[in-house]
């Protein structure tokens, strides 16, 4: 059972009765228990805020390269993920994971590689340990260059 404790300290009291039928004995446990609560702002907002293609020879175009400038408000991020999907966003192409550091301000450049072209949605999420942060877009990669 458990119950409030009657007397002037604000201190919750836990009483805890075990029976024991082998035995037919009672134990009895009183305490005191506290608990604290740690309030953290967490990632609060992400934006992609530019798209860059990045120009390669010839000898080096295999794949697409795009930048992604991306900001965020509150906390700082430890970690970026890359979700490449398709036009809808509903099927996963590839997913890249990276630890970043961040040291004052949340302005990150993220580069990504597009092994053809096409229109694909990209998910960036920033992320700490107690929160993560979701910013959007589609993109339409031309063999090198990008809209």
């Amino acid at each position: 059972t458990t119950e409030a404790s009657t007397d002037t300290d604000s201190s919750p009291t836990v009483e805890s009765v075990e029976d024991n039928p082998d035995e037919g004995c009672h134990i009895y446990r009183n305490g005191y228990y506290g608990s604290g609560i740690d309030i953290v702002e967490g990632i609060l907002e992400v934006n992609i805020i530019q798209m860059t293609s990045i120009q390669m020879t010839e000898s080096q175009a295999e794949n697409s390269l795009v930048d992604f400038v991306v900001t965020c408000q509150g906390s700082l991020p430890t970690d970026v993920c890359t979700v490449v999907s398709d036009p809808t966003c509903q099927v996963s192409k590839s997913m890249v994971c990276d630890p970043i550091v961040v040291t004052d301000e949340c302005l990150l450049t993220i580069r990504r590689a597009f092994e053809e072209p096409g229109t694909y949605c990209i998910n960036i999420t920033l992320g700490d340990d107690t929160s993560q942060a979701l910013a959007s877009a589609l993109i339409s990669v031309n063999g090198g260059e990008s809209t």
